[in-house]
């Protein structure tokens, strides 16, 4: 027995080259939770403190007092896609916490044309279907203050699952870590996400597939590749906030969203690309919030073939009453002029007011 896990862990890292290391996969776990922290261009990862921390820093579940609950809809491309999230968490000690969060992402009411000509050749409307296309994910989360008083770190465990129709399925596995430290005033925050790297397994429908193969000449002639494994991602953070004041109060952190691989982001190399994003929450006594960052800094080519810098503007707004936070962002999924802006609503209880 020992010898076989001798082997599997000399082999693991072959196992691993061999497979096919994807810069982009299970991207809907990286578009975010919370209207708050999109109000902020994503930039949280340092001052994330609550229930939605176990999607951003898992760190800052350290931070909860009590039961504490979120949930979040939005759509896409003008109502196309819809996402989906709900979160819990609690603390378990005075240096502990854990969470569970429950995402989901899709498209539904594709229509299935493939069986839209039967076999005499005839066009028949009542052939054609409807299916989904969805991923989920299941984060369960743990917090704990270390050795240091002023050091959390974090951990997420997540099943993903993901469905195209009847088509393909597949299910992967992979863990995030984070963590936070304050000093003074300052406070910062490391995140990496699948730092185990998420691994993926798909199983494709060959029936399904055959009846495609040859719809088009020379496409569509062999099956994908079964497996994807996820390359980690990181997200640095530090953040102060300042009072303006006896009443108000100014949140501010700035970030740097790092992939491993070159792509459009404004730092780019072949080795890893950053895109730098900054984020501000005014607030008025910890009740009435007003937010705006800026992020998804990219180098865009245009078709005369002039390269362009473009953004991603956020805004937001919130408030708490009686132990129950709304907030709203207007956001989109990519850069300006790329997708259509979106109006995000999420909605945070805290338990611990009802306990008074």
């Amino acid at each position: 027995m020992k010898r076989k896990q001798l082997l599997f862990f000399l082999l693991f890292p072959l196992i691993i080259n061999a497979q096919a290391l994807r810069n982009y996969s299970n991207e809907f776990l990286t578009i975010g939770v919370d209207a708050a922290a999109l109000g902020m261009s994503r930039s949280v990862v340092a001052t994330t403190n609550d229930v939605n921390a176990g999607y951003w820093n898992p760190a800052g579940l350290v931070n909860i007092k009590d039961y504490q609950g979120s949930l979040m809809y939005s759509s896409y491309f003008a109502g196309i896609a819809s996402y989906n999230y709900a979160a819990f968490a609690m603390p378990i000690d005075n240096r502990s916490a854990l969470g569970i969060s429950i995402i989901r992402f899709g498209v539904d009411d594709i229509l299935n044309t493939t069986e839209l000509i039967d076999s005499q050749g005839n066009i028949d409307f009542n052939r054609v279907s409807l299916f989904s296309a969805a991923d989920y994910a299941l984060n369960i989360s743990y917090a704990r203050n270390l050795i240091f008083k002023n050091v959390y770190f974090g951990v997420n465990a997540k099943i993903v699952r993901r469905t195209i129709g009847d088509f393909a399925k597949s299910w992967g596995v992979g863990l995030d870590a984070g963590i936070q430290y304050q000093r003074g005033d300052w406070k910062f925050g490391l995140m990496v996400r699948d730092i185990s790297t998420t691994f993926n397994i798909w199983t494709i429908d060959t029936d399904s597939f055959a009846a495609v193969q040859n719809a088009i000449p020379g496409q569509n002639q062999e099956l994908p590749e079964a497996t994807e494994i996820t390359k980690p991602k990181v997200q640095l953070g530090v953040a102060r906030t300042f009072n303006l004041g006896r009443f108000f109060h100014l949140l501010t952190e700035a970030d740097l969203n790092m992939r491993f691989a070159r792509t459009n982001d404004l730092i780019s190399t072949d080795l890893l690309s950053i895109d730098p994003a900054l984020g501000f929450q005014l607030d008025y006594e910890n009740f009435v919030f007003l937010r705006a960052g800026v992020g998804n800094f990219q180098n865009t080519t245009e078709f005369d073939g002039n390269k362009n810098l473009s953004l991603q503007p956020n805004f937001g707004v919130g408030f708490i009453y009686n132990g129950i936070q709304i907030d709203y962002a207007l956001t989109n999924i990519g850069s300006i002029g790329n997708a259509l802006f979106s109006n995000i609503f999420s909605v945070k209880i805290d338990f611990s007011f009802f306990r008074q």
